[in-house]
């Protein structure tokens, strides 16, 4: 009988519906909030351009929406490194507009720095680029489990996901 080879998946996928639960919560905080009454907010999740813009009055206020974002997100799981800063701009009637891209894949560059180190690892371990995920295979699982802790140990850009864990 062969021993059983166990994997799992590293890739950057983020939950679509925590990521829009975040941004409700945040818009209901800001709405209710006395220091954004009477003045511009605005936050717009285009999941189909995979961006969010935040826009308010003045910088100090976008930069309150995007903590209050950032707390709703920590809160569902979903990590920071899940928004890239595209831009910041002036926006109509005076206000200023922040856009952020939405980070669900792996880089290229990344996911062969991800290989080399599970290769210096020196675990008998397989790591196989699979477009938008890497996947992990081998006999131990305790050596599958060192990798993702090594993982996320080390700071990467992409928020890295571990799944189908077999």
């Amino acid at each position: 009988m062969m021993a059983k080879e166990h994997s799992f998946d590293i890739s950057a996928k983020l939950d679509l519906q925590e990521m829009k639960n975040a941004v409700v919560q945040t818009q209901k905080e800001i709405e209710n909030r006395y220091d954004f009454k009477g003045i511009a907010k605005e936050i717009d999740f285009n999941q189909g351009a995979k961006t969010l813009t935040l826009n308010s009055s003045s910088d100090n206020k976008v930069e309150a929406m995007y903590d209050i974002l950032i707390s709703k997100m920590n809160k569902r799981g979903i990590s920071i490194n899940s928004l890239e800063e595209l831009r910041k701009e002036d926006s109509s009637g005076g206000n200023r507009k922040f856009t952020y891209s939405i980070v669900d894949s792996i880089k290229a560059d990344e996911a062969k720095q991800i290989q080399v180190e599970i290769k210096k690892l020196k675990l008998k371990v397989k790591a196989v680029n699979q477009g938008d995920e890497i996947r992990v295979t081998g006999k131990n699982i305790d050596d599958l489990q060192t990798i993702m802790k090594h993982l996320k140990s080390l700071e990467f850009k992409s928020p890295l996901v571990f799944d189908n864990f077999k």
